[in-house]
């Protein structure tokens, strides 16, 4: 085991922060292994919004409801960016609608994806802390409004990176047994009885926004899930069809 992977098999989630700065070259570093990741098809069709102004980092912690957010010293937003690639072909005076189709922008967005992954991996191995901002989608809309994204733009995930302010617990997972399957999907009888243990290791966890009470159990917090809505979220592909791109459904 090198020292990468045991990086990567102590992975926490930090959301706060010491007040120090990450150099320039340290984050320049990690823009290169940003630029460096592997991209579909070599199209590179991802790009990243560094947010630095305060103003701007306070409006997307309201939309994350997670006042952390706007502390987080580096704060990068990972986009779906067929837009750039579409002007380019558009000064070959080539004009095609396939810019627009969802491979195009499934690609993007997984893109973003493997590319935020790397930066996470580059930070922590750095002795940095990293956050992923899913809740920017809590109002993807506004979010494109805030960062002015143009069509063909997509807003994929948050993240937040700095010094850690905090030690939390490693996060139980289940056992890959119930992830992991050969060749074809594998079916158990009763879900509940598989993570029985799994749920019992789970209320030994603490998290550190509540460090009163442990954890609710997985199939607990499933239900709790399942059950809270966010209407915007729901209708996300509106979203998507409004930043340009065309879902061809029948």
């Amino acid at each position: 085991m090198n020292e990468t992977i045991k990086t990567q098999l102590s992975h926490r989630t930090i959301r706060e922060f010491k007040d120090k700065k990450i150099s320039d070259e340290i984050f320049k570093l990690l823009i290169e292994v940003a630029r460096r990741t592997a991209t579909s098809t070599g199209m590179q069709a991802s790009s990243i919004i560094r947010v630095t102004d305060q103003e701007i980092k306070n409006k997307i912690a309201e939309i994350c409801k997670q006042e952390y957010v706007a502390r987080a010293p580096e704060l990068l937003i990972f986009i779906v960016d067929q837009y750039r690639n579409n002007q380019i072909a558009k000064e070959k005076n080539c004009y095609v609608d396939s810019s627009r189709d969802m491979d195009r922008f499934f690609s993007a967005f997984t893109d973003a994806c493997i590319m935020a992954q790397n930066v996470v991996t580059a930070a922590e191995s750095l002795g940095l802390g990293t956050v992923y901002l899913g809740s920017i989608l809590n109002d993807s809309e506004r979010i494109c409004e805030i960062l002015n994204l143009p069509e063909l733009t997509f807003p994929v995930i948050g993240l937040g990176i700095g010094y850690p302010n905090q030690k939390p617990q490693l996060k139980p997972r289940m056992d890959m047994r119930l992830r992991v399957f050969e060749n074809s999907y594998k079916f158990f009888d009763n879900y509940l009885d598989e993570i029985r243990e799994y749920d019992k290791e789970m209320c030994t966890y603490y998290d550190l926004r509540d460090p009163d009470r442990p954890v609710d159990s997985f199939s607990n917090q499933v239900v709790s899930r399942f059950k809270q809505v966010n209407s915007k979220r729901q209708r996300i592909l509106n979203a998507v069809l409004k930043q340009g791109f065309d879902l061809k459904i029948k």
